[in-house]
Parts: structure tokens; sequence; C-alpha cells
């Protein structure tokens, strides 16, 4: 700190000359003390300067610090009052913001022309929720300091905090009387009195800025938004059909119009509308992905009612043909045309549209799903194996991929991967029940064709604590039990009451049949076979278990005769043609 230094007057002897040297020290006191005071203030000011430093730095504890030794030399300093409050406005205790209060409040006593701290005090204020201060103070500020009128905005959404509605208005019109017709002070006046109930008054204030800016669409648009929310959408129709009048490539227009169109029943002018738009470069896309994707919502909803509409059905597909040449490479695109594809069961096109989307950086996780859904349905493994990885790497933690891979592991035999990605399915699938215990049942079948029977068992016991009436998991556990000849009174529990449910399933009767025949029950297995024969619905595995439930029962030619029908269907199995030849089962 530094320390004025005192000048020490020389003595010097005789009275008269006392008298002289006197006075000459009472001016150089006076000189001193100047001298000391603008030593203070310099060594205030470096220390303000360290504090403005440190502020800048986001150093507040040492910024706060120094501009409180700042007090110590001026201790009227206004601006390091107002510092100070800013830096305790920073903190988040109620003690912080006290300490701000007191700060800028004595800010404000030792200097009352300045706005900034006007406005640092409001917001503390309004922070520590004195909305009523805040707004006070704001309103002084307007009084006291010329040039202050734009923040009566501010002032006005102060008492909207406090639900002061008819202040919150008196001061929007000051704002206009001040500082002319704009935005934000008749749109909030606007919303103001439609709070109030008043649609006319609302009307007038949309009105008044529509005329201000006549070319300005979004105040056209913002009319027509809040006449439709206020269940007046042919007013709204008519104010952008009158803009669009006068400015014919007022894109946004045309969409919101089309929009409203249709909300009221006028389907066809608002298919005009749309035709126009979908052939207007200068509407985004993004606008048009939009609108087809309402018509698939429409279309989802007619499915869910069974309704068919065809011509609409047609209308949405010419959209997208249109979308698809001026857009060949928005993966958005390909988005919404395999959701209209997949909503109008035309498989093989959504799937095609999901592959290009997704293969150009869609991101979508919905629709890396549907690929892989309309993939395995399509029966593409390998299809299924390489997306399913490929999204994996976007998406490691949803379950429902790990499903489909491992469904395309268990058609390709690849039963070790698999029972690899089954399990991570297994452990992401918490709140889907449903889907777990179709998890389950795979991984049943996946250890099955492993040998781990212990796994394999236990996989089909937990889907059947989640769903005992489970046919997947019913049907091919009772076959599983019944081929290693391995729990048969359980096995034939199961089979029976999946046939009592399902008693035309001939899948379902050949499990059956076949654990009966394990039992030794070839009677009854024969009974059940023949439900099974006349359905037309027979493959090479139901007349080869046929037959070897006739050999049981001692009729050999018959049993070589339904052999010989499995072969015609599966000529590559040796041990049927082996039984052919020998005429003997093994």
């Amino acid at each position: 700190m530094l320390k004025a230094k005192l000048l020490v007057p020389f003595l010097i002897l005789g009275l008269a000359v006392f008298s002289v040297s006197a006075l000459a020290q009472r001016d150089r006191k006076k000189k001193n003390e100047g001298n000391f005071t603008s030593a203070r203030l310099t060594e205030a000011e470096r220390i303000f300067s360290d504090g403005e430093k440190y502020y800048i730095l986001e150093d507040y504890t040492k910024a706060l610090f120094y501009f409180q030794q700042v007090l110590e030399y001026t201790p009227d300093n206004a601006t390091a009052y107002y510092k100070i409050a800013e830096i305790f406005l920073k903190g988040n205790k109620e003690e912080d913001l006290i300490k701000a209060e007191q700060a800028i409040e004595v800010a404000l006593k030792l200097e009352t022309k300045n706005k900034y701290f006007y406005l640092l005090a409001s917001q503390i204020y309004a922070t520590h929720h004195l909305f009523d201060k805040a707004a006070q103070t704001l309103e002084t500020m307007i009084k006291e300091i010329k040039g202050t009128e734009e923040h009566l905005y501010e002032l006005a959404g102060l008492y909207l905090q406090e639900n002061k509605i008819d202040d919150a208005l008196k001061v929007y019109r000051r704002a206009e009387t001040e500082l002319g017709i704009n935005e934000l002070s008749s749109l909030q006046m606007q919303r103001i009195y439609l709070v109030k109930g008043k649609l006319n008054e609302a009307i007038a204030e949309g009105d008044k800025l529509i005329q201000a800016y006549p070319d300005e669409e979004r105040y056209t648009l913002a009319m027509a938004e809040t006449l439709s929310q206020q269940g007046q959408a042919n007013l709204g129709i008519t104010y952008l059909e009158k803009f669009i009048a006068t400015h014919p490539d007022a894109g946004n227009s045309k969409v919101l119009l089309a929009g409203l169109y249709r909300d009221s029943g006028q389907e066809k002018k608002s298919r005009e509308y749309i035709t126009q738009i979908f052939d207007d470069a200068e509407v985004e896309v993004g606008s048009k992905v939009l609108m087809l994707g309402t018509y698939n919502a429409v279309l989802s909803q007619n499915k869910s009612k069974k309704v068919h509409d065809s011509e609409l059905e047609n209308f949405a597909i010419n959209l997208f043909k249109k979308l698809k040449t001026n857009y060949p490479s928005d993966p958005n695109v390909n988005l919404v045309g395999g959701d209209l594809f997949i909503m109008l069961e035309k498989n093989e096109e959504a799937r095609k549209e999901y592959s290009f989307a997704v293969k150009h950086g869609a991101s979508s996780y919905e629709a890396w799903q549907n690929l892989l859904f309309l993939e395995t349905q399509s029966n593409l493994p390998d299809s299924v194996i390489e997306h399913a990885e490929q999204a994996l790497e976007l998406f490691p933690n949803q379950g429902m991929i790990y499903y489909f891979n491992g469904i395309a592991h268990l058609q390709k035999k690849n039963y070790r991967e698999a029972v690899q990605t089954l399990e991570q399915s297994r452990k992401l699938t918490t709140n889907n029940p449903n889907l777990l215990g179709e998890i389950l049942g795979m991984l049943g079948d996946a250890y099955n064709a492993l040998n781990e029977n212990d796994k394999s068992d236990k996989a089909y016991d937990d889907a059947l604590a989640l769903n005992p009436n489970n046919d997947y998991v019913l049907n091919n556990y009772s076959y599983y039990l019944a081929l290693r000849k391995a729990n048969l009174d359980k096995a034939e529990k199961m089979s029976s009451a999946l046939t009592k449910r399902q008693p035309d399933n001939p899948s379902y009767l050949d499990t059956y049949a076949w654990v009966l025949f394990q039992l030794g029950k070839y009677k009854d297995a024969r009974k059940v076979m023949e439900k099974v024969l006349p359905s037309g619905r027979s493959n090479a595995i139901f007349y080869e278990h046929y037959g070897d439930i006739l050999y049981q029962l001692g009729e050999i030619d018959e049993a070589v005769a339904q052999w010989q029908k499995a072969k015609s269907l599966n000529g590559n199995n040796e041990v049927l043609n082996k039984k052919i030849t020998n005429r003997r089962i093994y």
C-alpha cells in the first residue's frame, strides 16, 4: 500500500521570519493533502483494474477481494459496489442475493443516473422473486434517465411474471407510443387480449401489425394460426388467401393454408395447394416431408379403423414420387417413403426406401428397426446381420437390434453367435415381457442346437413363467424333449394343452403326435396324425412321422408308402432313404 510522504518544514529563527514561514507551511499542507488524495485515487484505480482482470477470468473470489479493497481507498465508489453486486448475483445462495441487493442499493444511492445500476438492481430483485421491487426499479430508471424507454418491454415482462396483465398491457401501450408499432408489443398485447377473452381486440392488434408491415409473411402466419387455435379457421383462411394474392411466392402461407383447408373439410382445395407446394422449389423439403407425414398418419388411422381410401393412398404415393424426383439424395425423403409403404403393406418398396435412407446417413432408430423387421420378414438373414452390426454402432443399448441379429444367426444356424446376441438382447430388454418371452424362446432353440440342454430347458421355463400360453415355446419345448426322450410327461402335458387351444394347427398336432409316439402311445399318435394329413398342409416331416407311427403299429407297407411321400418332398434325407430301402425305422 502506498503512503503519501509528508513534507517537514524548515525551522527558521526569528519572529518575522517565522510568520512568513508559517504562511508558507500552511500552503504546503494544503498541497500535501491534495497529493495524498490523488495517490489514494490512483491506488484505487489500480486495485479496481486488478479486480476487473480477475472478474474477466471468472475468478470471482479474488475479484471480490479487490473490489472490496477499492472501497477502503474510495468508500463512495459506486462502481465498486456495482461490481460487488454483480459477483454476489452469480452465487446460488439466499445470502448471496441479499448481499447483492445491499451492494446495488448503496450504488444507486451514490449514483442515481446510471442505467446499468438500475438494470442490475432489477435483475437481482427478479432473481429473488421480488418482482414488484424489480418493476419499481425500472419505472424509476425510465423516469429519471432519458433514452431508457427501450426497457419498457422488460418492465411489462415483470408485470406478466406477477400476472398483472392489465399493468403489462398499459406498459406495452406506452412502449408502442414511445417506440412505435413493433412485433414484440403487438403480439404480446394480442396474447393478453386472448387471455382476457377479448378476441376482437386481439384481432385488432394483429391487424395493426400486418398493416404496418404488409410484406412480412410471418405476421400473417401468426394471425392465421392464432385464429385457427381460437376456432376461427375460416377467418384465418381469409387472411392467408389475401396475402397469397399479393405474394404468390409465399410458400409458408400456402403450406399453412393447405392445412387449414384440410382441417376445415375442404380437402379438394387442400390437395390442389399441396400439389403446387410439392412442385415449388422455393418451399423447403422439410415442410414437404412433414406434409406427407401428416397423410401417413391419416392412412394409419384409416388402417386401424379398417377404412380403405384408394384415392388418398394414390395421392400420397404421387406426392412421394414428386419428392423422390426432386430430392433424390435426401434420406428424409426415403424415410417418409418407407413409412408410407409400410403403412400400405408394400413391404418390398418400404425395405428399399429404408435401406437407401440408412445407407445415406439417416440416424432414425425407427428406420433401422423397420429395416431389420422387413429384412427378417423377407428371410434375408445376411442383410439383417450386416445392418444390425451397423445399427449397433449407433444404438449399442437397443435390445431390439440384438434381437433381430439373433434371429438372423439362428436362421443361418450360427448358434453360438445367436446365443451371444440373444443373451445381450435379454439383458437390455427389461420392460417388455412379450419381447423377452420371444427372446427366451429363441435362446431355448439355440441352446438346444448346441446340446446345452440344461440352459435350453431353463430358457424355455423362464419364457413360460412370463407367459404360460406361449405357443411357440410350448411347441418347441415339447418337440425337443420328445427328440431327447426326456421329461416326456411334461412334454405331453404342454403339447396337449397347446393342441386343445389350437386344434387346427398341423405343426402343433405333429408335435403332439411325436410326443405320444415317444411315450409308446402309437394308436393315440395315429389318431392325431390323421387330423394333420387331410389338412392339405402336410410336409415331409409329417409324412415321415406318420410312417414311423404306422411301422410301430405293424403296418409296414403303409409305413413305406408314407416314407416315399416324404422322400418326394425331401429327397436328400439319407435316413429316410435308408428306411425305405430296408423297410424299417432307425
